[in-house]
């Protein structure tokens, strides 16, 4: 703990031990993304023709180039599809091209980290992330009490979703534990990618929706697209393979991400893994020729924050996003990026990405009725035998105090009435001071709890 306004610390313990510290691994690769690339930095995700445009068809080639963007979401690929379409495209004789070389195409495993391939925290990088490469299933319960509909948002072609769940009476509970799901990759001579769901689903649930990555980065684009252009009333029988923009493709449109400063806030905010893994990249992909890869990323992270007078002797950092088993930091490391930050043009950007206690994001639902609610600006990190905050508190004065903890220990879970004591400490010592001060209470005589006694 150290005030803002003050050379050293008031409280050190362990300040210089490297240890995991999940997710507020997230804070270094925000800070530095602000810091050189800018609040105003937005991705560019650009289409080209390659061929000749008949009318409304294109006879040729449709290419994708992706920057990395880490928030093309379904709404925003709706968007660039569309303004495809009104530059005069409305039919496609040939294929969709995938250019998603600014990112090293290096193989990831989503089942390395916790054996979870599906869970969408584990989707990896990739210059053209869709959607976050995620499926929504939506279960809702019939009106007519007999069935359990099933559907798929998006739904890329050629998902098809068959549902066998029973509706049940009961609470609701942990839902997804009754439901079994069984998925089929696509195969000759259909090709339909299968998802059944059997099991039951209490109706008093209403309805939920379960986000499951199924595809690879190239067939959930090639699905998404085929899905939406068909939608929109578009032709296309082609197939689709990675390439790159030939030097006689024309650019048709030029789709812009949100800028920087609301990707850290995602970021941030709610610990979005693969948003911070495509920012780590980007890091890397900064004023570089080659392709970017963890390595140019590490490299570039490790320069800005050494420029910036961080300690980065016992850095160790994986994958930018704190999903990893590797990453280590020290407490002073983190005291001093909380410090740099505060002096910072980038400042303002920085801290408003951060949940705030009991208000937002991964810390809206601690210190609830305390007086260090709405106080403080923090960020969580968490994976199984890891615990850590770091952050703000304008304490009871009026004075900024950062504030940084890291647990490292197989009963790490247990900690949190420990980090809400330190946060209610540093916002308000005398609290505390009070009430060992306070005499002891002597119990009164017993009463009956029966009415009328």
């Amino acid at each position: 703990m150290q005030p803002l306004d003050a050379r050293e610390p008031s409280l050190v313990l362990n300040a210089d031990t490297p240890l995991n510290p999940a997710s507020l691994v997230k804070l270094l690769t925000t800070f530095v993304a602000l810091e050189t690339l800018g609040p105003a930095h937005r991705w560019k995700t650009e289409v080209y023709s390659a061929g000749t445009l008949e009318g409304d068809a294109l006879t040729g080639h449709l290419i994708l180039k992706g920057a990395g963007d880490p928030k093309l979401t379904l709404e925003q690929f709706w968007l660039l599809l569309r303004n495809v379409r009104e530059r005069g495209i409305r039919n496609l004789d040939g294929d969709l091209v995938l250019d998603r070389s600014i990112f090293e195409q290096a193989a990831h495993d989503p089942a390395a980290f916790d054996d979870e391939p599906l869970r969408p925290y584990n989707v990896g990088p990739d210059a053209l992330l869709v959607n976050f490469k995620a499926v929504a299933f939506h279960f809702v319960p019939q009106a007519d009490g007999t069935s359990i509909r099933v559907i798929a948002e998006p739904r890329p072609y050629p998902l098809e979703v068959i549902s066998l769940v029973r509706p049940s009476n009961g609470r609701c509970g942990d839902w997804r534990a009754k439901i079994k799901p069984e998925f089929a990759p696509a195969v000759a001579p259909r090709k339909a990618y299968r998802a059944l769901f059997s099991g039951s689903y209490p109706v008093s649930c209403g309805e939920r929706a379960w986000n499951i990555a199924l595809f690879s980065h190239r067939d959930y684009v090639a699905g998404l697209f085929r899905q939406l252009w068909e939608e929109m009333g578009g032709r296309w029988q082609g197939e689709v393979h990675d390439g790159h923009v030939p030097s006689s493709a024309t650019l048709v449109y030029t789709h812009e991400s949100p800028p920087l400063a609301d990707i850290v806030r995602d970021v941030n905010k709610f610990s979005n893994n693969v948003m911070a893994r495509q920012l780590f990249l980007t890091l890397g992909a900064n004023g570089a020729e080659a392709p970017a890869s963890l390595t140019t990323a590490r490299a570039a992270l490790q320069a800005a924050l050494a420029l910036r007078g961080i300690d980065t002797s016992q850095l160790v950092i994986d994958n930018g996003s704190g999903l990893s088993r590797r990453s280590r930091v020290t407490a002073r490391s983190f005291a001093q990026l909380l410090r740099a930050a505060y002096a910072s043009a980038t400042m303002p950007e920085f801290m408003a990405s951060l949940p705030v206690v009991a208000v937002d994001g991964t810390m809206r639902k601690y210190h609830k009725g305390d007086a260090v609610a709405g106080q403080a600006h923090i960020k969580t990190g968490s994976l199984s035998g890891v615990r850590g905050i770091a952050g703000y508190v304008l304490d009871r004065r009026g004075a900024r105090q950062l504030v940084v903890m890291i647990v490292n220990d197989a009963n790490a879970g247990g900690t949190r009435p420990a980090t809400e004591a330190l946060l209610r400490w540093v916002y308000d010592p005398s609290a505390d001071e009070a009430k060992a001060a306070a005499p002891p209470r002597t119990p009164g005589p017993a009463r009956s709890r029966r009415r009328g006694a």
